[in-house]
């Protein structure tokens, strides 16, 4: 049993926890807050050992009526690998921690290449991983365009990609984000951040990305253009990417033309907390002139890295392999083939991951 401590009870590390504690081969040895909030009330609320990040705020935790079990100090001594889900550049200063403690550790997309090893996404260079002390998971947008582009690398290969991201303003929690009323290039500058941190896990794609942040939370969409450098056809394209257990490829019969629907279809499938795990490309989208293709997908930006995460877990302390590790936990998750198996059969649910992964009596 791989015992993970998740530093950071955020967006992404409740999110985390949750699967891994939903894995058959580990166990949540705790999380970390800074502070005593909601998302501290539901951690102890699910059973996870509470740790406060700063020793001196613990009496912030006791006089907000919760229990703490140590400092994040203790826990990640406790840990057989942490999961660093803080926020963009407090995981670089972590690392000390977690080297002082001989910890290997997770970092997420918003810390630079440079904090570990190798970044990482499971269906592009999982092996690359394993056994590595320190990775990164590349963020939301990379880790959607690194599953898109690794079976087309690998079946047509790619001469040229060329990317333009439509950006969320902000999480749905995050009130403070923006914009409010307005459409901004972000940055201005090309190629967005995008492209060159794709090349950290497809060092040989030459690839173009252009970014634009607008007033929304629910996802970002990927406009993508690939040229080949041999043809196809977009049946065989489609086919491709439908045989991915990571990518979705919507029906027109579903009727989904925005985020909006997406997110309530997903919702629907009884996923928790709505989360889409998957691409999904919009499957009339996928279009073949010659040798380039388009199409376009949208992405989860709460979830997405939620898999990879896991499957870093396991690469890191190296246990299995990529295919044996991908298997184990879409199966945990409720993943492989859940939303679409949703659309024939109205009644099918994915897991509640709230009791580890395992469907609830109530």
């Amino acid at each position: 049993m791989i015992h993970v401590g998740v530093n950071g009870y955020g967006t992404i590390g409740k999110r985390v926890a949750d699967a891994v504690r939903a894995q058959p081969d580990m166990s949540v040895a705790g999380v970390a807050k800074t502070s005593p909030n909601f998302e501290a009330k539901v951690a102890l609320e699910r059973g996870y050992p509470l740790y406060a990040v700063d020793e001196d705020r613990t009496d912030e935790f006791a006089e907000a009526g919760f229990d703490v079990a140590g400092t994040v100090d203790e826990l990640v001594a406790e840990s057989d690998v942490v999961v660093d889900a803080t926020p963009a550049g407090i995981g670089a200063e972590n690392a000390e921690l977690y080297r002082e403690h001989d910890t290997p550790a997770l970092f997420q997309g918003g810390e630079d290449a440079d904090v570990a090893e190798v970044s990482f996404n499971a269906r592009a260079n999982y092996e690359a991983a394993r056994g590595a002390d320190y990775v990164r998971v590349v963020s939301c947008n990379t880790t959607g365009l690194s599953r898109l582009l690794a079976p087309i690398v690998e079946e047509y290969g790619v001469e040229k990609a060329r990317v333009t991201l439509v950006r969320r303003g902000g999480d749905p929690s995050q009130t403070g984000r923006g914009p409010i009323n307005d459409t901004l290039p972000d940055p201005v500058e090309i190629p967005s951040h995008h492209g060159p941190d794709l090349n950290t896990v497809f060092p040989d794609i030459s690839v173009d990305t252009m970014g634009m942040k607008v007033p929304a939370t629910l996802m970002h969409t990927h406009a993508v253009n690939v040229t080949l450098e041999s043809e196809t056809d977009a049946e065989s394209v489609r086919e491709l990417l439908d045989a991915e257990s990571r990518l979705f490829v919507l029906p027109p019969e579903l009727d989904i033309d925005g985020a909006g629907k997406l997110k309530e279809f997903v919702q629907d499938a009884g996923r928790p907390r709505g989360d889409c795990w998957e691409n999904c490309i919009w499957g009339d989208s996928i279009t073949v002139d010659g040798r380039d293709m388009y199409c376009f997908q949208a992405i989860h930006q709460e979830a997405d890295v939620v898999p990879e995460n896991v499957d870093a877990i396991r690469a890191v302390v190296d246990t299995a392999d990529k295919e044996d590790s991908m298997a184990l936990t879409e199966d945990a998750l409720g993943l492989d083939g859940q939303i679409g198996r949703s659309v024939r059969d109205p009644v099918a649910q994915a897991p509640t991951l709230t009791d580890g992964g395992r469907e609830s009596d109530e």
